[in-house]
């Protein structure tokens, strides 16, 4: 195509649709081995305020890749990913503009990037634009297009291209400028605009986009070729470059579904058919589609997939393989169709669009799949379909997700700023309680069809500008009740719900039902009256304020339940149900359950899991049971009972223990925690101790920033020791038993890129007392080297045991944990391969040197930092003073292996106070390593980028 017919494709284009508030025209120049593109680009932004602008704000997301600083490179440090941070340098995007200037005058303009926003340029105008006036901005940039790895766009391994938020595009402006910067959230806002899209690429690549095909032309050189696409009114910027372009092109009645999803064993006649009935419902509910094409692609379904369908292997299929097929398609197909329709703004008033997400597939497997359980066809396996868990429907699962997180007091209302919410909240907890929500509202508005009121919105303000205040008044018009304590209580504040039958008494004539609201909040509750388990009637009761008592005909109602049906996301279902006669027996049974389960608040559930581990050299195999009351989700009283039988040691060992945690909202001390626990277990062959230790916790954190990682705890405790010493025993008591009061306060910030740990410990006991600090700054340098320091001084303020001893003196590189809390292997090994195993505290030293503990202070310094990769050199410093001897510097050195720090690692030392240490008999032995088995720890390795 020449010149002349490109402008006349353009003139076309544009008199069709003088309309449009905003036009754009890209020609981009792709060159695939540099993974760079060339753009010519020109931006014509019309100001419908009734602001005069002086400048313009432009979004430059691809240039949110170019360095280790950006609020996109802080995104994936905050999430405990090093993968942008340790990429090459070539890995990286950045963006070049060369010029800038009005397209008018050719007058050069004035622009800068924003210092807190790299991704973001401020445009000085030469002249000011009017009200309802024009401006066109002509541009000639260069992309460095980023690695696909990072974010799921950009160039691929294979040398593909996915390019989203890739050319320059201006800001929303209506009445402020609403710029913000990339951080890997798919939210950028931008004003609808018209688009002519022309794209030379090597013939050998094909495009595929929203956009609609105008032509395509072979250059000159016979090596490429240039293909156009043009729109009206979008906001979409996918672009898929690829040699072997993966989509399906699937004509409907309602328009064209583009998609690379994909479901192994369902064939293309299938998917066909299942893709015309997505269409199909979502035209019905959501309006009809003002564009001929819809994209969805896998990309968009991995960032946001249906969890725990997308957690199962590819061999393990519980759902039908239609049904995994639809809902992927629908959930992408549904968030990408209300974005490119509703234009809410995507970072601030996010939980609408993923509340109607949700919401429709709640729906849509009601109307299709209304049998459907949560573990298909996993229910109905001998052993798995006795747990309640067999027993709920597949959409149980979005209130068992939002339920998760408020539990745990980490929930963020859902009007928080999309980038101000943790991954969790913003993946999945909060787009579940939206759309658990508007059911529940649909469910409460009787008088109204919600489903058909959202149609009617939808279309209403289709390509619109949209707030969430204009939801609100449309659906409050629209009912004669009261949903104000939807957008107030539900929506906008992290307020539990959370309501109890406080009593049912009778009369001649009456049944007087009393309930309870125990939280501060005005969200109403469904009543339900059953017999013999059956629903007889149900109403809804409002403004429970404290207790509302209300007087009902007398009838042959057994029990009263609170949200049978399960609508309401209530933060505990436990006290939902009264017998109207009979002992509170009547209310809800017990239930024993062989290992844990889901919560049934139709009974009082009490569970039983047997035991069968390896507990430590001394009991060697052990079997015993643990008899417990947690759920799933987390409770706040829990208990255990775990007797268990060594078949080594010929002993009966165990432990138990009790605890209750008492949230606080809204407050930086978020958690109190206290109980006790006691246990019995062997220390030694044939040598036991008795441990009895009652606690209290405080942990304080930022109650505005709940993506911060940092932590307070205070913690005391007392903790009391006993010891039995049998007649097989290898170990002496030097110490009598004793009890230490413990008190401890932590500050932590757990980052991946920057580290730091300060606690105090201070200890009294009969015979000693002492205190203890200690200080550790981890770091990951820009130039990809970590750096580790770790400082420990204790001192005894008093200490009058035995002077023969050194159980409770501090330790230089092994601790004899006389509080028994450390998870040594072997605990009281002094030879083999258990008495390797190292575990850093107190000294820190890695070496076993002549003078390993100090009954009168200690101070060490403990450094590392890497030589290649995981591999790296440590050096360790300290003083050592015991009484009636002077001071001792002690020394060691070697090489570290860090495998997953801080989990699995070894130490070789080289060289310290007992010389080349490497060259010495019985080498192997000094050897150390570090190794965790707890599978609680090992978890939270992988929680942590989610809370």
């Amino acid at each position: 195509m020449n010149n002349y017919q490109f402008i006349a494709v353009l003139f076309l284009f544009f008199s069709c649709s003088i309309v449009a508030q905003n036009r754009m025209e890209i020609k981009a120049n792709i060159q695939v081995e540099t993974k760079t593109i060339s753009v010519e680009q020109s931006i014509i932004y019309k100001n419908t305020t009734s602001d005069t602008l002086k400048t313009i704000y432009l979004n430059d997301w691809n240039n949110s890749y170019s360095t280790k600083t950006t609020p996109l490179a802080k995104r994936f440090e905050e999430e405990f990913s090093t993968k942008f941070h340790l990429a090459k340098s070539e890995e990286r995007g950045f963006t070049v503009v060369t010029s800038m200037k009005d397209n008018i005058t050719n007058i050069p303009l004035e622009f800068e990037r924003l210092k807190e926003h790299p991704d973001v340029l401020k445009v000085k105008l030469d002249l000011p634009l009017l009200p309802n006036e024009s401006y066109t901005i002509s541009l000639n940039f260069l992309l460095m297009i980023p690695d696909a790895s990072f974010t799921g766009y950009g160039y691929t391994k294979s040398k593909d291209f996915d390019l989203k938020y890739w050319y320059i595009t201006p800001a929303v402006y209506d009445g402020k400028w609403h710029y913000y910067s990339n951080k890997n959230l798919d939210d950028l806002f931008i004003p609808k605009s018209d688009i002519v899209l022309s794209i030379t690429h090597p013939r050998n690549y094909r495009v595929t986009s929203e956009l609609d095909f105008k032509s395509m032309e072979v250059n000159n050189d016979n090596r490429a070729q240039t293909t156009i696409l043009s729109g009206k009114d979008r906001i979409d910027t996918y672009l898929s470059l690829h040699k072997f372009p993966p989509y399906r092109f699937v004509q409907t009645d309602d328009f064209i579904l583009i998609s690379d999803i994909s479901e192994k064993g369902l064939t293309s006649t299938a998917k066909a058919i299942l893709t015309d009935k997505i269409t199909r419902y979502l035209s019905t509910h959501l309006g009809e589609y003002p564009h001929k094409q819809l994209l969805v692609t896998a990309i968009d379904y991995n960032k946001n997939p249906l969890y725990g369908l997308n957690q199962l292997p590819d061999f393990f299929r519980p759902f039908p393989d239609d049904f995994q097929y639809e809902l992927k398609l629908l959930k992408t197909a549904l968030k990408k169709y209300i974005d490119n329709v509703l234009l809410l703004h995507p970072r601030d008033e996010h939980w609408l669009s993923e509340g109607l997400q949700i919401y429709y597939l709640i729906k849509y497997v009601e109307e299709y799949y209304p049998d459907m359980k949560l573990f298909g066809s996993l229910a109905d396996i001998w052993g798995i379909r006795s747990f309640h868990a067999a027993d709920l429907k597949f959409n149980f699962q979005y209130f068992l997700y939002s339920m998760e997180i408020a539990r745990k007091n980490r929930d963020q209302p859902l009007t928080t700023a999309k980038d101000s919410l943790t991954k969790f909240n913003s993946n999945i907890a909060g787009k579940y309680k939206a759309g658990v929500g508007l059911n529940y509202l649909d469910q409460f508005t009787e008088d109204i069809n919600l489903s058909d009121l959202i149609t009617e919105f939808v279309h209403k303000n289709q390509l619109k500008p949209t707030t969430i205040n204009d939801f609100r008044k449309f659906i409050s018009s629209k009912t004669n009740k009261d949903i104000n304590w939807f957008f107030t209580d539900y929506v906008n504040t992290r307020k539990k719900i959370d309501f109890k039958i406080k009593s049912v008494e009778t009369t001649e004539d009456s049944i007087i039902l009393t309930l309870r609201n125990k939280r501060n909040n005005s969200m109403p509750v469904s009543v339900y009256k059953l017999k013999n388990d059956t629903v007889t009637d149900v109403l809804w009761v409002e403004n429970i304020i404290g207790t509302k008592t209300i007087s009902l005909p007398k009838d042959d109602t057994e029990k009263f339940a609170l949200d049978y049906d399960n609508v309401i996301p209530e933060y505990n279902q436990r006290d939902n149900y009264k017998a109207v006669n009979g002992s509170f027996l009547n209310d809800k049974p017990l239930q024993v359950r062989l290992f844990k389960d889901v919560e049934d608040p139709n009974y009082n559930q009490l569970f039983f899991m047997p035991l069968v581990e390896f507990n430590n050299i001394y009991d060697g195999l052990t079997l015993g049971a643990k008899v417990y009351n947690k759920t799933l989700l987390r409770k706040k009283l829990n208990y255990r009972f775990s007797p268990q039988y060594g078949t080594r040691s010929k002993s009966l060992t165990g432990s138990t223990s009790i605890y209750y945690t008492h949230n606080l909202e809204n407050r930086n001390l978020f958690d109190i925690t206290y109980g006790i626990s006691a246990g019995y277990q062997s220390f030694a062959k044939d040598a036991y101790f008795t441990r009895i230790r009652p606690s209290i916790t405080f942990s304080f954190r930022d109650d505005t920033d709940f993506r911060s990682n940092k932590v307070d705890q205070i913690m005391a405790r007392y903790v009391s020791i006993d010891r039995e010493i049998g007649d097989l025993a290898t170990v002496v008591i030097d110490e009598p038993d004793y009890g230490v009061f413990n008190l401890r306060y932590t500050h932590s910030n757990p980052g991946i890129i920057n580290y730091s740990r300060f606690n105090t410990d201070f200890q009294l006991a009969d015979k000693f007392s002492k205190l203890s600090v200690n200080y550790e700054f981890r770091k990951l340098t820009k130039s990809n080297r970590n750096i580790n320091l770790r400082i420990f001084a204790g001192v005894f303020l008093g200490n009058n045991s035995d002077p023969n001893s050194d159980y409770f003196s501090f330790a230089l590189d092994r601790p004899t944990d006389y509080l028994f809390d450390l998870n040594y292997l072997g605990r009281s090994e002094n030879a083999g391969i258990f008495s390797q195993q190292i575990i850093i505290a107190e000294g820190g030293f890695k070496s076993k040197l002549e003078t390993p503990f100090a009954n009168q202070w200690m101070t060490t310094a403990n450094f590392s930092t890497s030589i290649w990769r995981y591999i790296q050199v440590y050096g360790d410093l300290g003083m050592v003073k015991n009484k009636f001897s002077n001071p001792k510097f002690m020394y060691d050195s070697g090489i570290r292996l860090s495998l997953v720090e801080d989990y699995f690692e070894v130490y070789f030392p080289i060289y310290s106070n007992l010389g080349w240490e490497i060259g010495q008999p019985n080498y192997d032995q000094s050897i150390r390593f570090m190794f965790t088995v707890d599978p609680q720890v090992l978890l939270g390795l992988f929680r942590r980028k989610w809370y």
